[in-house]
């Protein structure tokens, strides 16, 4: 790994106010772009609702909305939502929320819900929680979402309309998901596009498609994967226990780990035209680091450029705004703001 740089590569910016602080969820900020419409959507998760808001492209003016999740039908009680993504596929973008109840998917702006899935809480005994957590659009028709037995989700989305249907199940893990990834662009050969992570550290990668098909099984190590990321063939995930691994998603090998952070990590985030790799955590810390392959030797690098203290915040969500990485945002438990920072 090589050594970090000593100059400040990013400048905070004005912080994004929000309706009620992020709870202390795994991934628990997510970020949807809109260049053609100078605007910048956020998304973090308290308790029962979704915490919504739209920044104009000069983070001058904000624009609220509290998503109450809504369970298809008269709920004796609100449900806690667990996580809350945009899934960006080419015929449409929806906001998929992941909550004890089940699954919602809206549209983009939270306005109408399309579709519902509700989970079968009444097949588990009583002292196990059910609840839905990892979510990834994958293969340009398909959004995946993880549950706490292990299973994984595959439902076909239509270019429009709420014609969603479950095409498919995973049944690899045996641990509760924690969270799914996929690869943004087109994968090297043999690499896999899609990688899922649970609460035993096991990773899973598998190639997308009418069928999805597994082709490597990562045994755990005795930590939590808390977030894994795909990018140019390479997994990145982070674990409970601070590191960071990055695994050849072709072959499954081990090719660099590195000891990131003191206490647990609980985001990563992978900006796909630059492979720049950001990771928060429970120690107050978001850093950047860079992913590299040396095409002479095959090996994956690592180096670190760029280390960001949020004082006093255990760190629950970190993201890049754009897909360069010239810009991320952060929030943290029970911070009712989210921070941005930008390149210098």
């Amino acid at each position: 790994m090589a050594a970090a740089d000593t100059d400040r590569m990013y400048r905070k910016e004005k912080s994004i106010p929000l309706k009620s602080s992020s709870s202390a969820l795994y991934n628990n900020l997510s970020v949807l772009r809109l260049p053609d419409k100078q605007l910048a959507y956020f998304t973090t998760v308290h308790s029962t609702a979704v915490n919504m808001v739209s920044a104009s492209g000069d983070g001058l003016s904000f624009s609220h909305r509290l998503l109450q999740v809504k369970e298809g039908g008269p709920a004796i009680s609100a449900s806690i939502v667990t996580q809350a993504a945009w899934c960006v596929l080419p015929s449409r973008v929806l906001l998929v929320l992941t909550s004890q109840k089940g699954i919602q998917m809206y549209e983009s702006d939270g306005s109408v819900m399309v579709y519902w899935h509700a989970l079968d809480v009444m097949e588990r005994p009583p002292a196990q929680a059910v609840f839905a957590r990892g979510i990834a659009a994958a293969s340009g028709r398909f959004i995946c979402v993880g549950m706490s037995s292990g299973l994984v989700l595959v439902f076909d989305i239509p270019p429009k309309g709420t014609n969603i249907t479950v095409s498919e199940v995973l049944e690899e893990h045996r641990d509760a998901i924690t969270d799914i990834a996929a690869e943004l662009g087109r994968p090297p050969d043999g690499a896999g596009d899609l990688v899922t992570a649970d609460d035993s550290g096991t990773l899973c990668t598998w190639s997308s498609g009418e069928e999805f098909t597994l082709l490597h099984k990562i045994p755990a190590f005795g930590c939590t994967c808390s977030s894994v990321k795909l990018w140019n063939g390479i997994v990145a995930a982070g674990y409970g226990n601070g590191q960071i691994r990055l695994y050849e998603a072709a072959t499954g090998v081990l090719r660099a780990e590195v000891n990131a952070h003191a206490r647990w990590i609980y985001a990563l985030d992978l900006a796909p035209l630059t492979g720049k790799l950001l990771s928060g955590a429970e120690d107050s810390f978001v850093h950047i680091w860079k992913l590299s392959k040396n095409l002479d030797t095959e090996d994956i690098e690592i180096e670190h450029c760029h280390s960001e203290c949020v004082t006093d915040t255990q760190i629950c969500g970190a993201r890049f705004c754009d897909p360069e990485g010239n810009s991320f945002a952060v929030t943290g438990y029970d911070l009712s703001e989210i921070f941005r920072y930008s390149q210098v």
